[in-house]
């Protein structure tokens, strides 16, 4: 299991003192990041081979939302290689070691110039250890737009939604679809369904349907076809 460790900065908190969702999702990307880099098969060594980790979806649930000045671990592990699909958990404790979080993510490698999935090499698959999954009652990775929701306004992919990959962050999407939560809303669990990459210059249009316990975002393209569909489970 990869590790590092923080305190929770005022930056990252929200009105109430409490670690955001954000800067939750950020910490997990993070740590990902941190292990290819420390593996040697970071962000370079992918582009050098044309290659690129792409996100097919998140899930991730909260159980206690640490507050300002909390030490806390971040933890990943892969946890299965199928092909070129990836599996992976991330963990945030406490001190004393209590899960604050827990999450599962799924990965696809991509071929930059062909467009096309390649398998994992023997580096990667050395540098990402497998480990048992943590316990979680894990979602499916397709999430169902349900009818009677609201078009709203359009957003324009703008420089600062991009990675060093040139299309949108993942995390970019699910700062999109909190714009439309209700103020104050406490989120019980979060999924994140990825179809398509978006570039600078991009237009999504949000579709939103809210539901009693349930709000789904759907960032798409002017012909109803999603980049992204985001669930927020409240």
């Amino acid at each position: 299991m990869y590790k590092f460790d923080s305190r929770i900065r005022y930056s990252e908190t929200d009105s109430e003192g409490n670690l955001t969702m954000m800067a939750l999702l950020n910490y997990f990307q993070d740590c990902s990041t941190f292990q290819s880099e420390d593996a040697g098969v970071g962000i370079r060594y992918c582009l050098d081979r044309d290659l690129v980790w792409v996100l097919n979806s998140w899930q991730i649930v909260p159980i206690r939302l640490p507050k300002l000045g909390e030490k806390v671990t971040i933890a990943t592990c892969p946890y299965d290689f199928q092909k070129f699909m990836g599996y992976r958990n991330f963990m945030m404790f406490d001190e004393a070691g209590n899960y604050l979080a827990k999450a599962n993510s799924i990965w696809s490698l991509i071929n930059l110039k062909t467009g096309r999935f390649e398998m994992p090499d023997d580096n990667m698959l050395k540098g990402y250890p497998v480990e048992e999954r943590i316990p979680m009652e894990y979602a499916g990775r397709k999430i169902s737009v349900p009818a009677g929701g609201e078009m709203k306004d359009a957003i324009t992919v703008l420089p600062h939604h991009l990675d060093a990959n040139h299309h949108v962050n993942n995390g970019q999407y699910v700062a999109m679809a909190f714009e439309f939560l209700p103020e104050g809303a406490a989120i019980k669990q979060l999924r994140a369904e990825y179809r398509k990459q978006a570039f600078l210059g991009n237009v999504l249009i949000p579709y939103v349907v809210a539901e009693d316990t349930r709000i789904v975002v759907s960032l798409q393209d002017d012909s109803g076809k999603a980049y992204a569909v985001v669930e927020f489970e409240l």
